[in-house]
């Protein structure tokens, strides 16, 4: 199958099967990236940090990246429209009858069914990056290896967060975040 084909087909896969929006699809487009052989997880580690500190929605992010990666302005462009097309189509059916269809017995019982799903796949998302970033834990087979500086760029972020709720009782923007995590990496990885 050509590349540009198989881009669009399993992003089209990743945006129709996955809820929760672009912190639930991860888990899926991590597999599927990897098995592929499009990215290491270390590198789709990289995608995911890349997208999320970028304007836009992770999930279209990533497609855009990743489809970029393997097969320049095309495949950006076909892996964009593919995790993308599933959604508009439901969205578009859904807002024709959403009024009547959220007080049907079944729709509430298929989203009540689909919210700890979609919990599950962001704590388990949430939880293999702080495995892989924190202590390079990337298979049930991979030994523990501890990266102290990573921990110390963790813990002066979270202090920073729980600090300036305490004192200004509001969360502190999550771009302020980014900025003083990325040159915490660049000083304790070595690039200033």
């Amino acid at each position: 199958m050509p590349l540009i084909l198989d881009l669009f087909l399993t992003f089209l896969k990743v945006g129709a099967v996955s809820f929760g929006g672009g912190y639930g699809m991860i888990s899926l487009l991590s597999e599927e990236v990897v098995s592929h052989g499009w990215l290491t997880k270390n590198q789709m580690l990289d995608f995911i940090a890349v997208s999320e500190s970028t304007p836009g929605p992770i999930a279209i992010n990533m497609a855009t990246f990743i489809g970029s990666s393997q097969a320049g302005i095309w495949g950006s462009i076909v892996a964009t429209i593919g995790i993308v097309l599933p959604s508009f189509i439901i969205i578009l059916l859904i807002a024709s009858v959403i009024s009547g269809l959220l007080k049907l017995a079944g729709v509430k019982s298929f989203l009540d069914g689909v919210r700890p799903v979609v919990v599950g796949l962001i704590v388990a998302t949430g939880l293999m990056m702080i495995l892989s970033v924190l202590f390079s834990i990337e298979t049930v087979k991979d030994a523990f290896v501890f990266d102290w500086k990573a921990l110390v760029i963790f813990s002066i972020i979270a202090i920073i967060f729980f600090v300036y709720k305490y004192i200004k009782k509001k969360n502190v923007s999550p771009i302020l975040l980014i900025i003083i995590s990325a040159i915490l990496g660049m000083i304790f990885y070595g690039l200033i």
